[in-house]
């Protein structure tokens, strides 16, 4: 009996390989987790600025606010509750207050 296939001990190995690599990973991603939420909201406040000029060449004046963009669909929604408030000021200048540390 000559049959293919894979036998109980080839399976083993395979996920304990894969257990390994899991327990490996993991933690790497959740100590890191930090540092990618940070990046992730200072591109979004940088490919908010870029929206910010997109609109004052399409409409020939500084949008009202955020939610002006968000309305006009040149953004989505950001969720930075983490890092701080995503603010424009009067000027078209989109920048990330720091939320402290103390909440």
């Amino acid at each position: 009996m000559n049959e293919k296939g894979f036998t109980l001990i080839e399976m083993l190995i395979v996920l304990f390989v894969i257990s390994i690599l899991l327990i490996i990973t993991i933690p790497n991603i959740l100590k890191n987790q930090n540092s990618i939420q940070s990046k992730g909201c200072d591109a979004y406040v940088k490919m908010a600025q870029s929206q910010v000029q997109a609109y004052q060449i399409d409409h020939n004046a500084l949008p009202a606010s955020l939610d002006e963009l968000e309305k006009e669909k040149y953004l989505n929604k950001a969720y930075c509750s983490k890092e701080g408030d995503i603010t424009m000021n009067a000027d078209g200048e989109v920048s990330l207050t720091k939320a402290s540390k103390d909440e």
